[in-house]
């Protein structure tokens, strides 16, 4: 993949944690005041625009901002001009308030659609382009989205053309297809004039985006669920939710976390993980921020990570056992903190990046927490644990039949979603009950406000009366064998309701060895996986996290013997 056209651009070319307590059964963790780096609630009454231009007023308009594999770097005044003047020919052929779909890879054009469509009070809607037609039609629909805007390069250079032709012909309104938009076209009729307008309009910005903005409780993006359980559902996330998490992030990491970071984002921003917490939450805090396209490309990111002195990166487990792989002796070496999501970090992971001197901080979210909840720090972690709470963020235990320790999850907080929007209901917001989230996780916090993950309420697994953790399970597994993937599913039974099934990579897997394992560490038998179905390659999403439902689709094309 490559840049987008040029003409856009304009160029040549916290401190502090959660605490908690029982009540009952309940575990309810209360925020604790901040002790260095303020997280200022009453600091969130403001667009991700307007939270924008705060951070040039307080880092200058010459910094540095943002960069992408084209290796053509902006700064931070660029980024807002160019996002004034796009915003504002987009806007000529959209309505405030319309959500607009987005069909882009991660780069430079696609951060400054996003603030230009802010700043003019319209709000994206980020599809997953590797979802397939009948999920990106879902989401058309769901989102009640009228056009789309995408790049003709992109989407030659993807391979797309069926996709988009696809999506072109279906009918959003009685009568009317959808309007598919090109970045070059839009680029070809801004004239020398529009752009002087909009260096004008640059030195009254305030003004300008007040006067078109929504508000701060107001949509300012919409997210499609990942679908890896069941259909997606629209995610709406407000202006606040997003600025607020950006900055709990950044307070949370009071004292790790510098203005001066070099932030590499490979992870695609129509995922929460891509778009606030690597792609935001630094740009906000005065980073910059290098954008790479695809995740997968384990040999071309290490370079890059080498070339831009990178010293943040942002990635998941499987992605980041491909770049330690991938890498050359120096590549890595600039790289301070890797801060990881989406699934759990394998002890193998953190000894490959060990060499290079490379923290791991392992942390946790939702797409409907804008995304973040908790992440662990270097001077507050420990095995299996994703850290303290966010600041900001209250959270309650709800007792689950079978286990002992711990509960099912929900949160509350400033970063919690405006709400969802359904396939049976399109473009109708469903908030959230009393602003609090159920994450379907069950999860436990510790004395000391660490949690860990004991895995999705629907990935736990009834045999024998005992409730089984399928994560617990994969943890097992992927102790005997560190080099490869597997997951562990439930599958139906006809004696006992359910049993587990392996799927795993690993070539000439046994269950005895498992079972060998399984012993040693104390595991009851009940927990070995009945199953095993050897493939070539697990289904993973673009965001790094196990596709179940192909997972579950890939055994039901296998016919397996016990």
């Amino acid at each position: 993949m490559a840049q987008l056209p040029s003409c856009v651009m304009f160029s040549r070319r916290y401190g502090g944690h959660a605490g908690s307590k029982q009540i009952g059964r309940t575990m309810t963790a209360t925020v604790a005041k901040v002790a260095q780096r303020q997280f200022d609630p009453a600091a969130l009454e403001t667009t991700v625009f307007g939270a924008l231009l705060d951070t040039i007023k307080v880092h200058g308009a010459h910094r540095q901002a943002l960069e992408d594999v084209e290796r053509q770097p902006i700064t931070y005044g660029r980024l807002a001009l160019g996002a004034l003047v796009l915003g504002h020919a987009l806007a000529k052929q959209t309505r405030r308030s319309e959500t607009v779909g987005l069909l882009l890879p991660n780069v430079t054009s696609l951060a400054v659609v996003v603030f230009g469509l802010n700043a003019y009070g319209r709000v994206p809607a980020m599809l997953n382009f590797s979802a397939g037609l009948k999920n990106l039609k879902s989401a058309v629909l769901t989102g009640a989205i009228r056009q789309v805007i995408t790049s003709r390069r992109f989407i030659a250079l993807s391979k797309l053309d069926d996709v988009l032709a696809g999506l072109a012909d279906l009918d959003v309104a009685p009568g009317k297809k959808l309007q598919i938009t090109y970045l070059e076209d839009v680029g070809k009729r801004l004239s020398a004039l529009d752009k002087i307008r909009g260096m004008v309009r640059s030195k009254f910005a305030r003004a300008v985006h007040r006067r078109h903005a929504l508000g701060p409780h107001q949509p300012a993006v919409v997210l499609f669920t990942s679908g890896t359980e069941g259909t997606p559902k629209g995610v709406v996330l407000s202006n606040k939710n997003l600025v607020a998490n950006a900055r709990q992030i950044f307070a949370h990491a009071d004292g790790f976390l510098t203005h001066d970071e070099i932030v590499l984002n490979p992870l695609p921003m129509f995922h929460s993980y891509g778009l606030t917490a690597a792609t935001l939450m630094p740009l906000l805090s005065g980073m910059k921020v290098v954008l790479y396209p695809s995740p997968l490309h384990y040999k071309e990111i290490p370079k890059l990570i080498g070339a831009t002195k990178a010293t943040v990166l942002f990635a998941t487990d499987t992605f980041l056992q491909g770049y330690a792989r991938g890498a050359e002796a120096d590549d890595l070496k600039s790289v301070r903190y890797v801060i990881a999501g989406a699934e759990k970090i394998k002890d193998q992971t953190r000894s490959l990046w060990a060499k290079y001197g490379t923290t791991i901080l392992e942390g946790y979210g939702a797409t409907e927490c804008a995304p973040v909840l908790a992440c662990s720090l270097p001077n507050r972690t420990k095995a299996n644990s994703v850290g303290p709470l966010l600041p900001g963020i209250e959270a309650r235990l709800e007792p689950v039949p079978g286990i002992d320790h711990g509960g099912r999850l929900l949160v509350r907080g400033p970063n919690v979603m405006a709400g969802y929007l359904l396939a049976d209901k399109p473009g109708v917001l469903v908030p959230p009950q009393g602003g609090w989230h159920d994450t379907g996780d069950i999860v436990e916090i510790d004395a000391a406000g660490l949690m860990s993950i004991k895995g999705r309420a629907k990935r736990f697994a009834k045999i024998g009366g005992e409730m089984i953790s399928l994560a617990a399970v994969e943890a097992l597994v992927a102790g005997l064998w560190p080099e490869n993937n597997s997951v562990v599913l439930s599958v139906p039974d006809e004696r006992k309701g359910e049993q587990l099934m392996l799927v795993t990579d690993r070539k000439g897997a046994q269950r005895s060895d498992i079972l060998g394992i399984a012993k040693t560490e104390g595991v009851p038998e009940l927990w070995v996986p009945r199953q095993i179905l050897v493939v070539d390659e697990i289904p993973i999403m673009a965001s790094g996290k196990t596709d179940f439902m192909a997972t579950h689709e890939m055994i039901r094309n296998q016919r397996i013997a016990l």
